[in-house]
């Protein structure tokens, strides 16, 4: 069976792919279970100095599963909490890893894939990377995603990004601060290089104490992150199993436009 994931070291540079292309690396279960796993491993492992996260193929992550949301549209709203605290684990784990983490965005970054770019410490994608954070169409939240955006890219820009579900390019991600570089696509690996060999002449652990220094000074403390994702799971449970929720989904899955939507 093909591996959500693909994992490689180049010397002391541990690469993580995602490894869904024909569905554009969109995250279900496995690819949760798996990525949540091999981070945490990386993070153990003193022989890794770094962490490169991208995606196979044209794009960096879709988000959610197209099959994973219709399962979670029919499931309970237990069983959509529980669904909701497998990917905060997974961006929790991302957030707090012990070690230098970049991301390389080969391609489009929708919803939960935002929030992978988000959480690493060093966000660099090609210029014809695009972004969403579009759940509002379908009458839900960007929940378990929220506090890495806001802490990435502002509490004015979330607002509105939150709320019109709209589109971005990549130099729009990189003036907001979701990107810290925008890049042609041929040139994308040398930035990545450059950006590794940067972190190679610094101490780890002073490293892990900046990275964790920084987190901190905003407000970020580890310590509350779990009781906030207990609250931003049950509130997406919530909306999943709502009228509106149900319609939104439910108008997604079936392509056609949700009973709130107007014509522009």
């Amino acid at each position: 069976m093909t591996r959500s994931i693909q994992i490689a070291d180049q010397g002391s540079v541990r690469r993580i792919a995602l490894n869904r292309p024909q569905v554009h690396n969109a995250f279900d279960d496995g690819l949760i279970a798996e990525l949540t796993a091999a981070l945490e491993q990386a993070g153990k492992d003193n022989a890794v100095r770094a962490v490169v996260l991208t995606g196979e193929g044209a794009s960096f992550s879709a988000g959610a599963d197209l099959n994973w949301m219709r399962g979670m549209a029919s499931a309970s709203e237990a069983e959509n909490r529980e669904d909701s605290l497998r990917l905060a684990t997974l961006m929790r784990t991302l957030q707090y890893l012990p070690k230098p983490t970049i991301a390389r965005v080969n391609g489009a970054a929708y919803g939960g894939g935002v929030g992978l770019v988000a959480c690493c410490d060093i966000a660099i994608g090609v210029e014809s990377a695009r972004f969403g954070l579009t759940e509002v169409k379908l009458g839900l939240v960007p929940a378990v995603i929220s506090p890495y955006v806001i802490h990435a890219i502002g509490l004015r820009q979330a607002r509105r990004l939150f709320v019109t579900g709209e589109l971005f390019d990549a130099p729009t991600a990189l003036q907001i601060g979701l990107l810290h570089q925008c890049v042609p696509a041929e040139q994308l690996d040398d930035a990545v290089d450059t950006a590794l060999a940067l972190l190679s002449k610094a101490g780890p652990v002073a490293q892990a104490q900046a990275k964790q220094l920084a987190l901190r000074m905003a407000g970020a403390h580890e310590t509350h992150a779990e009781a906030i994702d207990r609250e931003n799971a049950a509130l997406i449970a919530r909306l999943r199993v709502s009228e509106e929720g149900q319609e939104g989904l439910g108008a997604f899955l079936s392509k056609r436009p949700a009973a709130w939507s107007t014509a522009s």
